[in-house]
């Protein structure tokens, strides 16, 4: 039974199928070539627009943060150490101009000479950001700390004087032959104590003692107070108020 293909040396020509969608501009498979005609490109409107909508709100983010950090105000920052419930002195603040968070309270440059005089509520350090929640009404001494007046001969005052602010050593000395108190007892002090001056008035009383407010540990308070009633201390300044 002859096969129903082509009889031998019959050269044979498979037709062409016609084009899929009835197409013939675009054909899916190239004759001659054996490769795929490449697809139609498919647009989608929505993908665009999204996309589209997608940089403009980065770019609108970007200015965003770059306006916000570029915000910079001038506000009140210190630029010494402050003890707590020490009045602040003018050499213990000044200005800077920083970006400033929302919600952050920071006093404004504006107020820089009413804060002068106010009492920290907290130890304040250089480069800090001063705030009113780091400021207090109320008056020296802060917690753990007394305040002791100390009776003074003018002679025991260094000649440059002492300011509020500066930070002292209160030594007991053995005082003078013949003196109060000049005797082999035991000093109320036992070692120099650390004070803060509060306050100093050179005004002499009728005695010619000048007073001395030292703000000093609460646990050493009474030795202060004991040991300067013998008028047999020396003030020793180990740092100046800025």
């Amino acid at each position: 039974m002859r096969g129903s293909g082509p009889s031998a040396g019959t050269a044979f020509h498979p037709e062409i199928e016609p084009e899929y969608n009835g197409s013939s501009s675009h054909r899916s498979w190239q004759a001659g070539t054996g490769q795929l005609a490449k697809l139609p490109r498919r647009r989608r409107p929505g993908m665009v627009a999204l996309a589209v909508a997608l940089v403009g709100a980065g770019i609108l983010a970007s200015i965003s943060v770059y306006a916000a950090t570029n915000s910079r105000v001038p506000v009140v920052v210190i630029t010494a150490n402050v003890s707590a419930g020490a009045r602040i002195p003018s050499g213990a603040v000044g200005t800077a101009e920083v970006s400033v968070s929302s919600g952050v309270q920071l006093i404004p440059a504006s107020q820089l000479s009413q804060v002068v005089g106010q009492v920290a509520g907290s130890d304040l350090h250089p480069g800090m950001l001063l705030t009113a929640s780091e400021l207090t009404t109320q008056q020296p001494p802060g917690p753990d700390q007394e305040l002791v007046p100390l009776p003074v001969k003018p002679a025991i005052i260094p000649a440059s004087g002492l300011a509020v602010g500066d930070r002292v050593l209160i030594a007991a000395t053995p005082g003078a032959e013949g003196q109060t108190g000049a005797s082999n007892a035991t000093p109320a002090l036992s070692s120099p104590a650390v004070g803060v001056v509060e306050a100093v008035n050179l005004t002499p009383d009728s005695d010619g003692y000048d007073v001395v407010d030292v703000l000093v540990a609460r646990s050493i308070g009474e030795s202060v107070a004991a040991q300067a009633s013998t008028g047999q201390i020396a003030i020793i300044v180990t740092k100046r108020s800025p």
